[in-house]
């Protein structure tokens, strides 16, 4: 469904909540000290020891935030993190980057501001957003160049699903993603470049799927999530 195009974000919680032991409710059942000891890069623990992702998540439409919040894990999130337009952006990077989504920026880095107050040493941001709609490209871009006002000295990354000519929704989408990469070449120090093409082909031809779905790609995305981040969430073996 169309929703679940967009759910890629939700499920890298899905993927390291299971790594790390971490129920859907937010409680620890692994079995192992090593997936307790830097459990705080991700989440912040509570005062009645459950464990709350560090993430903001952020749409101008509220469709894709009840899909969210009706998934299994969607009661981990902290529901103050939760930050919805009703208008949506129209697959439109100017209604994203100027109008809309200018907008709702301030609101979203209020809640970022203090997220940020709750760690120990900021490390830095990691941003998931696709190029191609309005939203994740117009308002992805905006929301970047203002947490880069902010907190010019921590890292930026990004992982930036880029359109494709087969698989694609609109025909304004090169149009949102080219108006984006200058924004992310100028203020990110990390993008890893998603193509949904590349993702049906591994689908296909590696892992023999002979019609990929959505859950699919947002799988295998939230795989790659996972280990390019697991030097900052495991300590080293040695």
């Amino acid at each position: 469904s169309p929703a679940d195009k967009h759910l890629w974000k939700g499920k890298f919680w899905e993927v390291i909540s299971d790594e790390h032991g971490i129920d859907p409710a937010g409680g620890y059942v692994g079995d192992s000290a090593l997936q307790l000891e830097r459990i705080n890069v991700y989440y912040n623990e509570s005062s009645s020891h459950k464990f709350v992702p560090r993430a903001v998540l952020l749409d101008l439409e509220p469709g894709t935030m009840d899909s969210v919040r009706s998934g299994l894990f969607g009661q981990l999130f902290r529901p103050d993190n939760f930050i919805f337009g009703q208008t949506g952006a129209g697959n439109n990077w100017a209604k994203g980057h100027y109008t809309e989504g200018a907008e709702l920026v301030d609101s979203v880095l209020d809640v970022v501001r203090k997220e940020s107050e709750h760690c120990d040493c900021l490390q830095g941001f990691q941003l998931t957003h696709s190029l191609g709609g309005g939203t994740g490209s117009g308002m992805g871009t905006l929301l970047i160049s203002k947490i880069r006002e902010e907190f010019p000295d921590r890292i930026m990354n990004t992982f930036s699903v880029m359109p494709s000519p087969k698989v694609s929704d609109t025909v304004v989408e090169p149009y949102n993603a080219t108006l984006s990469v200058h924004q992310l070449v100028e203020n990110t120090d990390e993008t890893y470049c998603i193509d949904n093409e590349a993702l049906y082909d591994i689908c296909f031809r590696t892992l023999k799927l002979t019609t990929p779905t959505y859950g699919d790609l947002n799988h295998l995305v939230s795989a790659t999530m996972s280990g390019v981040t697991t030097s900052l969430s495991w300590q080293n073996e040695r």
